[in-house]
C-alpha cells in the first residue's frame, strides 16, 4: 500500500487522497486475486479432482464428492489470500484478519461436518456397520467440533485466548450438564449398546412401555427409531434401552426357527378308552400303524404278567383316544417338512380347566418369515381340527347363539 501511496503522491495527488486511492487499489487487487484463486480452486483443481474420482474404482472418494467435502474446502482459498494480504491495508488490518479467520474456521467446520457425514456413509458400506454402527459416535464428534469451533470463533472476535474461555466453562459445568444431559446419556448408552451388541439396525425389538414393536431402522446419539408393524414410527431414547427392559428377536432369526406355541382344547366328555374297532381303524393311519402294533404287544404282555382281568377297561393298561391323538400329532409334526427337526418338537397336556383339556403344540418352523410362519401354523391346526373327530374327540368351545337356539 505504501508503494501505491508514494506513487500517487509523486503524481501530485494530496496525501489524504493518496491514502484513500491506495486503499481502494489494494482492495481491488486483493479482490481480483481472490477471484482468480477461487476460479483456479473450483474450475481447475476441483474439476481435476472430480475427474480422477470418477475414474477410480473405489467408492469412498465418490462419497466424499457427493457430500461436497472438496467443494466446501475450496472456499477457504480466497479467505487465505485475503488474510495474507491484510497487512497491506494497515488501517483495516485487524478487522480484515478477524473476518478472514472467522470465515476460514466457519468453512473448516462446515467441511469437517461434511467429512464426518461421508465417513459415516463410507463405514455403512461395510458389513461390520450392521453390528457396530458409528452414527452415535459421529454425532458426539460433531458436538465437540461445533463446540470447539464456536469457542474459537468467539475468541477470534474478542481477541482472547481460547484456553481462557475453556477454563471459564468450568463454572458453567452444571448448566452444560443440564443442557447436554440427553447427549451425555445417549453417548454412554451408545457405547454400552455397541459394546454388548444389544441392538442393531434391522433387529426386531419389543418395548411395550413405548408401544414399540417392529424393526430398528436407525440408531442415533439420542434416539433409536423403530418402524412398527402397523407402519408407524416410534422414537425411543437411547438410554432407556439400558435402563429399561426390552425384547430383541434377533436370536430367533439367527437360529433359523420360529416358535409355535398354541393349544387345542379337548372336550373332556369325549375322552375314552379305545375299542377294538377304533384300534383297527387307527392302524390304517400312516403315522399310527407302528405305534399301535407296538403298544398292543406291550400292553398285552403287561396285563398277562400282572394277571390283569381285561374284562374291565379300568383294570391294567389300555389305550385312550386322547393319548393316541397326542401321539398322532407328535408323529405328524416330526414328519412335517416345515418343522425344524433340530429344535424341540413336543405335544403336551396342560392342566384341565373350565375350557377343557389343553393339548399344547410346541415346536419351531424352519423359516422365520412372518407370512411363512403363519401359513405353516394355520395348516397344522387346520389339520388337527379336521382329524380330531376321527379319534372321536370333540374340540371344546363355549356355547354360541346357534347352540342355545337348538335347546328345547
Amino acid at each position: 500500500m505504501e508503494y501505491f501511496k508514494e506513487l500517487l503522491i509523486g503524481f501530485g495527488i494530496g496525501e489524504d487522497t493518496s491514502v484513500f486511492l491506495a486503499t481502494v487499489i489494494m482492495i481491488t487487487i486483493i479482490v481480483i486475486l481472490s477471484v482468480i484463486a477461487n476460479y483456479i480452486a473450483k474450475k481447475i483443481i476441483l474439476r481435476f479432482i472430480s475427474e480422477i474420482v470418477k475414474k477410480t474404482k473405489a467408492k469412498w472418494d465418490n462419497i466424499l464428492l457427493e457430500h461436497k467435502v472438496f467443494h466446501k474446502a475450496s472456499h477457504i482459498v480466497p479467505a487465505i489470500i485475503i488474510y495474507y494480504f491484510a497487512p497491506s491495508i494497515p488501517n483495516y488490518q485487524d478487522w480484515i484478519e478477524k473476518i478472514a479467520l472467522c470465515y476460514i474456521f466457519a468453512i473448516g467446520i462446515s467441511a469437517l461436518n461434511s467429512l464426518l457425514n461421508a465417513v459415516n456413509d463410507i463405514y455403512s458400506n461395510f458389513k461390520i456397520s450392521k453390528t457396530r454402527p458409528i452414527k452415535g459416535l459421529i454425532q458426539v464428534v460433531k458436538i465437540v467440533v461445533f463446540l470447539v469451533g464456536g469457542i474459537t470463533l468467539i475468541s477470534i472476535v474478542i481477541d482472547k485466548n481460547p484456553l481462557i474461555l475453556l477454563s471459564g466453562l468450568g463454572a458453567l459445568s452444571a448448566v452444560l450438564m443440564l443442557v447436554f444431559k440427553d447427549s451425555i446419556l445417549g453417548f454412554v448408552a451408545g457405547i454400552q449398546l455397541s459394546a454388548n451388541d444389544m441392538v442393531r439396525v434391522g433387529d426386531w425389538i419389543e418395548m411395550p412401555k413405548y408401544n414399540a414393536d417392529g424393526d430398528v431402522i436407525d440408531i442415533t446419539l439420542h434416539t433409536v427409531k423403530v418402524k412398527n408393524w402397523d407402519k408407524t414410527i416410534t422414537m425411543i431414547p437411547s438410554y432407556t434401552l439400558i435402563s429399561d427392559a426390552f425384547k430383541n428377536w434377533r436370536g430367533m432369526h439367527d437360529t433359523g426357527g420360529r416358535r409355535i406355541k398354541r393349544s387345542v382344547y379337548i372336550d373332556t366328555t369325549s375322552i375314552k378308552f379305545c375299542t377294538e374297532e377304533m384300534l383297527e381303524r387307527f392302524k390304517k393311519i400312516h403315522y399310527l400303524t407302528e405305534y399301535i402294533e407296538k403298544k398292543e404287544e406291550e400292553i398285552a404282555a403287561y396285563n398277562r404278567e400282572h394277571n390283569i382281568n381285561t374284562e374291565s377297561k379300568v383294570n391294567g393298561r389300555s389305550l385312550t383316544n386322547i393319548g393316541t391323538f397326542r401321539v398322532y400329532i407328535q408323529n405328524y409334526l416330526n414328519n412335517h417338512p416345515h418343522i425344524h427337526k433340530d429344535m424341540i418338537i413336543m405335544v403336551r397336556q396342560l392342566a384341565a380347566g373350565e375350557t377343557g383339556l389343553p393339548l399344547e403344540i410346541y415346536c419351531f418352523t424352519n423359516d422365520t418369515k412372518w407370512t411363512f410362519y403363519e401359513t405353516v401354523q394355520a395348516d397344522i391346526f387346520d389339520h388337527i381340527f379336521a382329524v380330531a373327530p376321527e379319534f372321536e374327540l370333540k374340540i371344546f368351545q363355549k356355547p354360541s347363539g346357534f347352540d342355545i337356539r337348538g335347546l328345547k
